[in-house]
């Protein structure tokens, strides 16, 4: 079930949310513009973004989309311009977008290796800089990046994507050191564990099935309660910066 709270923290705030079509991205923006955000939401699959959109609407949020390549850089700085020229600032951007096909190194699927790169790094990198001038302009806003708890622990067949993640959760504090004592830009890193996404669906290891099956019997995250951990993170009083917030599944032990 959704979350029900109210808030006035980030009541007509602006949210850019990538990767919004599906999951954590989706639920995100659903649970943000409950509260009365108003929220921009970005994605490769226009159809899957325009039910997002609509189902928003339907409950009197407020809501913009935009096609959103976060790979391309000409995208992601398109899409905050967009944001910009329509509701005139950018408060919160909720870096979300991400894949994870998991692979043995020694079986060299070297363009998924490519693929995670492009967007699980550079897509966060290319949204923090298409925002970073206008936050540091108004000594204000709050970026959150989606890392997981693979951005701790290694596993075998995640070698690449825990790294994209260790590299994620170590860009954030970063950020973080550089731009929130300086520019009042507060930094947030989200560690989900085990959440029911289509994250194993991009999985096209075959030796790994009873891994994905095994994923299916436990009693995983859903994607609002990693939307509502986003949301108590943005919530918080201006004077407060919560860093890392790492949610687990109660049975899950890595």
């Amino acid at each position: 079930m959704l979350s029900k709270w109210i808030s006035s923290m980030i009541k007509d705030k602006v949210v850019i949310i990538t990767g919004a079509s599906s999951g954590i991205g989706y639920a995100t923006a659903i649970v943000l513009a409950k509260t009365g955000a108003k929220v921009a939401i970005g994605a490769r699959r226009i159809d899957k973004l325009s039910k997002l959109e609509n189902e928003i609407k339907e409950n009197s949020g407020e809501v913009f989309s935009q096609k959103l390549d976060v790979t391309q850089k000409s995208d992601c700085d398109s899409f905050v311009d967009s944001v910009l020229k329509r509701w005139g600032t950018v408060d919160i951007l909720v870096n979300n977008a991400g894949i994870m096909p998991l692979s043995f190194v020694k079986n060299l699927k070297v363009d998924e290796w490519e693929q995670m790169i492009d967007v699980n790094i550079k897509g966060v990198l290319y949204c923090t800089a298409a925002v970073i001038p206008h936050m540091r302009e108004k000594k204000s806003g709050h970026i959150v990046n989606i890392s997981s708890v693979a951005g701790r622990i290694v596993f075998p067949a995640g070698s690449v994507y825990c790294a994209t993640k260790h590299a994620v959760t170590a860009f954030s504090e970063g950020l973080r050191q550089e731009l929130s004592p300086r520019s009042n830009i507060r930094v947030s890193c989200i560690e989900p564990g085990v959440v029911s996404t289509e994250l194993t669906n991009t999985i096209t290891d075959e030796s790994l099935q009873s891994f994905v099956d095994s994923t299916k019997k436990m009693q995983v995250l859903q994607a609002e309660d990693i939307a509502n951990a986003i949301l108590y993170v943005v919530d918080s009083p201006v004077h407060v910066n919560v860093n890392e917030v790492l949610v687990r599944p109660t049975t899950q032990e890595r």
